[in-house]
């Protein structure tokens, strides 16, 4: 089985998975939260430098693509092959309102026609491997059938299917009878992406599809950011993960407080705890604590709070949406 970092806006960027790469377990592959490119394949500061390729190296990085626009594709992907990127993610995933509501993520997959025509534009175009990352359909999971067709009309590197429709964002379990179907029919590899919170969780997932060849791992990894060791029987570390916390911890602090100040940084690690509290036995109360921090001094004191006074959860403890 092959194991991949999900792309989580805001959350896994490059100094998430950088320090993530060099405290664990290497992942397979580490998606980039989405690029979102403009005319002529244009992207922001900030996605340059999330691309960065000396940002990301010693990893299987492939970047991600959000767009419903074919030539901006095509111009994006040319640069990233440039840079060295060997892999490109096309989003249909998505299921925020503002993409969405642009016919984006998995708002495109309201209109099949127009996403089989932008899929033979693009692999018309390109010559590096392109996967895509998908839901089953913005209403009902039964259009997946229709966009199973289209998906097996191109030689896809991957398919990774979060067994979800976009009306049901997170909420809900996966539509895992779909999910067989799908695997059943699929013309190129399928990988899952959905609800792996715990050990048992893959271990269920694994009886009830042998030869899936890979799992994409989102909110159950930045809760538990040793999962990959639970799969194996390896109980997560206190220590370890108090050393993953710092150095992530130090790294937005040279990444942002100077130019942004302590409210950035704040930011940025409040939103990991939201998961990452769920793997402490007794860690709501102090997770409430580290959410209320208004100085980086209130933060640090209410972390140093829930390592010494909780132990982690074994398997992982994620589960559900904060």
């Amino acid at each position: 089985m092959k194991y991949y970092m999900a792309p989580m806006e805001g959350i896994t960027g490059c100094v998430f998975r950088g320090i993530h790469h060099s405290c664990f377990p290497a992942m397979d592959k580490y998606f980039t939260p989405f690029l979102s490119p403009t005319e002529n394949g244009k992207l922001t500061p900030r996605e340059c430098r999330e691309i960065d390729p000396e940002r990301n190296k010693g990893m299987y990085v492939v970047p991600q693509i959000l767009t419903n626009n074919a030539a901006y594709f095509i111009q994006t992907a040319k640069t990233l092959k440039s840079m060295g990127y060997k892999e490109v993610n096309l989003n249909l995933g998505c299921p925020s309102g503002t993409v969405v509501s642009k016919g984006r993520g998995s708002g495109f997959l309201a209109f099949p026609e127009r996403l089989d025509a932008f899929l033979y534009e693009i692999f018309s175009g390109l010559d590096i491997k392109i996967s895509i990352k998908t839901r089953l359909g913005k209403e009902k999971p039964e259009e997946f059938q229709r966009l199973m067709d289209i998906y097996n009309r191109y030689d896809l590197e991957e398919l990774i299917i979060h067994p979800r429709v976009q009306k049901d964002q997170y909420k809900n379990t996966p539509r895992m009878e779909m999910f067989a179907w799908a695997f059943s029919r699929g013309q190129s590899p399928v990988c899952y992406n959905g609800d792996i919170f715990r050990a048992e969780d893959e271990t269920k997932l694994e009886e009830q599809f042998p030869s899936l060849p890979a799992v994409m791992l989102g909110r159950g990894l930045v809760a538990c950011p040793g999962l990959l060791g639970e799969f194996a029987g390896h109980r997560s570390d206190t220590r370890l993960l108090r050393e993953f916390h710092d150095k992530l911890y130090e790294a937005y602090c040279q990444e942002f407080l100077k130019t942004s100040g302590q409210k950035v940084v704040l930011f940025k690690m409040k939103e990991i705890w939201c998961y990452l509290y769920t793997s402490f036995r007794g860690g709501e109360q102090y997770g409430k604590k580290i959410k209320k921090a208004r100085t980086l001094s209130d933060y640090n004191t209410a972390v140093s709070a829930i390592f010494q006074n909780c132990d982690l959860i074994p398997g992982g403890g994620y589960g559900g949406t904060p």
